[in-house]
């Protein structure tokens, strides 16, 4: 298993990222199984499913993970198992999922298969050196929302809004002809492996990612040495992490997504749970509706001292 674990104290919780590509035939009938241990255990957060692997973030225990580690253990078809952790003081997720998909990270074109063709993966050390390379065109296969808050030195910002978009940036952007190296970098790694062998079936030569994404070069670099800027941007309620991977400085807008900073939060534009000063004059009346009556939802329940109603689980 590749993995990145941390020290954590006893009443702390672990977040695991964790992923594979790999031939799942049955990854239906997986499903009920692995939700029931998770919700045994107390694991929150969601795993996806597809024929083409696994896909998620979870929050547990020390024990607790640990155990879903053992759990996929048990199955050799997991082994090499992409992995990384960082800590929270508390569960950063509301609730238990695991969700079946066609893709674990959805591109939407045929054929692209990280099983038959992938890029280069570089270690964080080696990533530090290619980014010195001229030659070197550095592509942040992120959205948009998430490269606003932090990216690497130089790199190029499609600014796409969803990885949907991604193959039609490369396309209408880059000649595999005239761009010899090309190099890639997500959140935690899977959304490039799916971009290096999309890139490879497009005819460019030599492709390369950060292995273990974002998190891992932050786990691994010091700062003093990073090419790192910013803040990475998370799925959970922390929203942010740090260089340290400590719990970042960004809240979030439950309208739109985007990451709100405190300068944002003083912004006339900025209604927790409806609006942000990235959103506010482009939301349909619907969407407004919608936002507001889940945060009505969030703040009776906190005055009730009740779990969060968005995010109760059932069995």
């Amino acid at each position: 298993m590749s993995s990145v674990a941390l020290e954590q104290p006893s009443d702390g919780i672990v977040v695991a990222a964790l992923y594979k590509f790999v031939t799942l035939a049955d990854y239906q009938q997986l499903r009920e199984p692995l939700r029931s241990f998770m919700l045994d255990h107390d694991i929150k957060g969601t795993l996806l499913l597809a024929a083409e692997g696994i896909n998620g973030t979870v929050s547990g225990t020390r024990e607790a993970i640990d155990a879903l580690l053992e759990w996929f253990a048990q199955d050799e078809r997991f082994a090499g198992l992409e992995y990384k952790e960082s800590l929270a003081s508390e569960h950063p997720f509301y609730r238990t999922k695991v969700k079946l998909k066609k893709e674990i990270v959805t591109m939407g074109v045929p054929g692209v298969d990280p099983n038959q063709k992938v890029g280069t993966y570089l270690e964080p050390e080696e990533w530090n050196r290619l980014l010195d390379d001229p030659e070197v065109v550095l592509i942040d296969t992120r959205n948009d929302y998430e490269v606003d808050i932090g990216t690497f030195e130089g790199a190029v910002d499609p600014k796409t809004k969803t990885f949907r978009e991604f193959p039609g940036y490369v396309r209408g952007h880059y000649d595999p002809e005239k761009v010899k190296k090309v190099a890639m970098f997500c959140t935690g790694g899977i959304r490039c492996e799916k971009a290096s062998s999309f890139m490879l079936n497009e005819g460019f030569e030599e492709v390369y990612h950060l292995k273990g994404g974002i998190l891992n070069y932050l786990k691994e670099i010091p700062e003093e040495q990073s090419k790192w800027r910013g803040e990475c941007f998370v799925f959970d309620n922390r929203v942010t992490v740090k260089h340290d991977l400590s719990e970042g400085e960004f809240d979030q807008c439950h309208a739109c997504r985007h990451p709100v900073s405190h300068e944002d939060r003083e912004s006339e534009h900025y209604v927790p749970g409806i609006s942000c000063p990235h959103c506010w004059n482009t939301l349909s009346e619907k969407t407004r509706q919608r936002a507001s009556e889940r945060q009505k939802q969030i703040e009776l329940a906190k005055q009730r001292h009740q779990p969060h109603p968005i995010g109760h689980t059932q069995r």
